[in-house]
């Protein structure tokens, strides 16, 4: 076992915030949709070797930070409450907060380790709250590795966006490096929702409300979670699609596939209580409008409570399931945000069985000197008991047969965890060396 004290050291801490004053008195509202994520948080982190890393000082980093943040002021900005209770930022270019650590292993050495618990060392894990003034929504890490390679962990605070809109923060901060300018609006801050027609008084399959968490955002989970992630080749994936689908070339995509598959294993862990319903969120980049942060991802319930059994049910009805029956929740969740002013508290991973598919979000997008991510990793914090698979591609040039490498992050109870993995041996989805 790692000690995990000797791996990531010399931790130093500052801010770091637009390179203009926004003024005063700005605040920003987020949507009901925001605050229903407002209990989740993204974790992302950016691998990049030596050659890409070579010259890119803390300074240079820091310098494309302040003209990033000049668009991104917002995100620098701390939650407070209205009169109502009602969460707000006021944009007070308080800042992110900046993290440097040094690793004492090589990149390829960090990598080839596999030890996914080890990654929160590389990307903070501080939610916001209990004091809301003193909370960075945005915090950013680099960590040095002895070869001369780096990470760049990203936490973002689900509130302020989508993963789409936090893969599209980092991705622009890669094109100030390059000397590309900006071709966006600055984000003007929102006003408070003004209230719709009321929705019916019955909250969505996708978001639960749940008891008051107070000023510290993050939900209170039943057992004890566990995160586990591996990778798919696409050799792997058209042998999978092959064994659901046959010759047949009406095929779902693979990440419906997997999905299928991953479904009918959860209803064979959980006899007598196996996921009739689940969730699936994908990103959507139309209808954001001005906004260049904000949650307009597709949340969609997929039930099939028609089915007598999941486990009873063929894979391609599973899989077609996914594809054409997913009914969007997200303007009933807004609903039922609203219906409270924005004062209660929701979360929508891990309500049911949660599939994220995040690839539509420019995922190896990022460049440094030309060079995209040798890998990159996501995981969430914040998901509730029944558990959420992410699924993202492998880095570029994983293509086989038209069909690229998928990796997979699953963050399940521990107890169904070890029972996953065994399932997932035995459908061929997990090879020993994973």
């Amino acid at each position: 076992m790692v000690l995990e004290e000797s791996v990531v050291h010399d931790v130093r801490l500052s801010s770091v915030g637009p390179g203009r004053a926004t003024g005063s008195d700005v605040f920003h509202n987020p949507g009901g949709l925001d605050l229903a994520m407002k209990l989740h948080y993204l974790r992302v982190v950016y691998f990049f070797d030596s050659e890409a890393a070579q010259d890119l000082t803390i300074m240079k980093i820091k310098d494309g930070m302040f003209t990033l943040f000049n668009h991104y002021f917002i995100t620098c900005g701390r939650f407070r409450r209205s009169d109502s209770g009602r969460p707000l930022i006021k944009c007070n270019d308080c800042g992110a907060r900046f993290i440097e650590a040094k690793c004492n292993k090589t990149l390829d050495e960090w990598l080839a380790m596999k030890d996914w618990p080890l990654y929160k060392l590389l990307v903070s894990h501080q939610v916001i709250g209990p004091e809301l003034s003193f909370s960075p929504p945005v915090l950013f890490q680099v960590t040095k590795f002895k070869c001369g390679g780096i990470s760049l962990g990203l936490s973002w605070a689900h509130v302020l966006g989508d993963p789409l809109s936090a893969s599209e923060f980092i991705n622009s901060w890669g094109l100030i490096l390059k000397n590309m300018g900006l071709k966006m609006l600055f984000n003007i801050p929102r006003s408070i929702p003004t209230p719709g027609q009321p929705g019916p008084e019955k909250d969505p399959v996708s978001a639960k409300r749940i008891d008051p968490v107070g000023d510290h955002w993050i939900p209170a989970n039943n057992k004890k979670m566990e995160t586990f992630s591996f990778h798919l080749t696409s050799s792997q994936l058209n042998y999978l699609q092959a064994q659901i689908w046959g010759p047949s070339l009406d095929q779902t995509p693979p990440f419906e596939s997997l999905c299928a598959m991953i479904w009918r294993c959860m209803a064979r862990i959980r006899p007598g209580s196996e996921p009739k319903t689940v969730t699936v969120c994908r990103s959507n980049p139309y209808k954001r409008g001005n906004d260049i942060i904000g949650n307009n991802q597709v949340i969609c319930k997929v039930d099939a409570a028609s089915e007598s059994s999941i486990l009873d049910t063929d894979l391609t009805v599973l899989a077609s399931m996914l594809v054409d029956q997913g009914v969007d929740e997200r303007k009933q969740i807004e609903e039922a945000v609203e219906r409270d002013q924005g004062v209660s508290d929701f979360f929508v991973y891990g309500v049911n069985l949660t599939f994220l598919d995040l690839q539509e979000t420019n995922v190896y997008d990022l460049q440094l000197k030309g060079h995209t991510p040798k890998f990159v990793y996501y995981t969430l914090q914040g998901v509730g008991d029944e558990g959420v698979v992410l699924v993202y591609p492998l880095p570029k040039g994983s293509m086989e047969n038209g069909v690229d490498g998928k990796f997979l992050t699953m963050i399940f109870p521990e107890d169904e965890m070890v029972k996953l993995k065994s399932e997932l041996k035995i459908i061929g989805l997990l090879l020993e060396n994973n």
